[in-house]
């Protein structure tokens, strides 16, 4: 295996093609590490459906989780001689040390103990992945040495969320680790590590730019083909997906199910309730501030990525529905990868909520 890299479409079976690869190995320790705890729990079910259990020569981490127990705890005393509290999850810049004209100016580097911690000694996790680099650095790459010592194999899905100093681990991890493995879909950037000038030219997920760009000299075959169809959509959602990235090579559909209401449907809000009691879709909303009916099941769109239903029923953003009545205007990256994630979720159908006119048509949905 050495070093790869697969883009992989939504729905096109990666869950069950990283735990088919680990459960090859039989000898070596494999490692599995994830961005997000909903998808470490599906590679969990998988290995369940799979095969019965976790075999113990596998371990299954978030990347947070990894970083701190391999990447920071071993060799934290080159940077701080004080006890780290565990992480702090910070969604916006940390370390703040005062606004200049409404931008943060933050700590230094030089100063450990306020650029990396809180008043708890906790590390915030946007600067995680800073400090194991720096650790790294300071002993001479012995943190990375130590981890491909530990794993034979190391697999990291949901490669498209990683950013700033997550790639350059991911560099040093190619230099020097026996097998790694990289699985994600730039298309389902819901959710980045953190948010980090470093490398920001490849924050939404262009892990196959940074490897050609940065990584030379180190070899690392990229797979575009081996996971490009989708297994979960029907035809006619994946047509659909197609057209918010159309800069993609277009997902085909390899599902042979159907139901008795299969596509991508638009609903006004006036018949959203009689929609639920009808067809039970899961719930899809940008945030918890969406108004759902709380009596049937509602989920984020971040939190919804790498899962399976039967139907969804989509609470689309205004620049969602802008985008749909013109596909000139604009919609930021991570509008479209929510977009994407979101209609992508289904077997059958996804329904959008759009207070269409009458005399208006939306290419690839049906008006329920």
């Amino acid at each position: 295996m050495n070093n790869k890299l697969i883009i992989a479409a939504a729905g096109s079976g990666k869950t069950t093609y990283i735990v088919e690869q680990a459960l090859m190995v039989k000898h070596s320790k494999v490692l599995i590490t994830t961005f997000t705890e909903a998808n470490s729990k599906e590679i969990l079910k998988k290995f369940i459906e799979v095969n019965g259990a976790v075999p113990p020569n596998v371990m299954i981490q978030t990347w947070f989780s990894f970083l701190l127990q391999h990447g920071v705890k071993p060799f934290q005393g080159v940077l701080t001689e004080h006890r780290i509290n565990g992480i702090l999850l910070v969604n916006t810049k940390s370390a703040v040390k005062y606004f200049f004209r409404g931008k943060p100016i933050c700590f230094p580097e030089t100063d450990v103990n306020m650029h990396y911690f809180d008043p708890q000694y906790r590390l915030y996790t946007d600067k995680l992945s800073k400090f194991a680099f720096r650790c790294n650095e300071r002993t001479n790459g012995d943190v990375i040495k130590r981890i491909c010592k530990i794993y034979q194999y190391i697999f990291i899905d949901e490669i498209q969320d990683m950013a700033g100093y997550d790639l350059d681990l991911i560099k040093c991890l190619m230099q020097n680790a026996d097998n790694l493995l990289m699985v994600g879909d730039p298309r389902q950037v819901t959710y980045h590590t953190h948010d980090e000038q470093k490398n920001k030219s490849y924050i939404n997920g262009a892990i196959d730019k940074y490897i050609q760009e940065k990584c030379e000299g180190i070899s690392c075959k990229i797979d575009i083909s081996s996971l490009k169809h989708s297994y979960r959509n029907n035809n006619k959602i994946c047509i659909f997906a197609n057209s918010i990235f159309p800069e993609y090579e277009a997902c085909e559909s390899k599902s042979d199910k159907t139901s008795e209401h299969d596509g991508v449907f638009l609903l006004k809000s006036s018949d959203v309730d009689e929609y639920l009691k009808k067809f039970r879709p899961v719930q899809l909303r940008d945030s918890v501030k969406t108004l759902v009916n709380i009596n049937y099941p509602a989920i984020n769109i971040g939190e919804s990525k790498g899962l399976t239903f039967e139907r969804v029923l989509l609470y689309a953003t205004k620049p969602m529905t802008d985008w749909m009545r013109n596909h000139s205007t604009s919609l930021k990256d991570q509008s479209k990868s929510k977009f994407y994630v979101a209609v992508t979720r289904a077997k059958f159908s996804t329904a959008i909520v759009f207070d269409y006119r009458d005399n208006e048509t939306i290419e690839g949905c049906e008006k329920y």
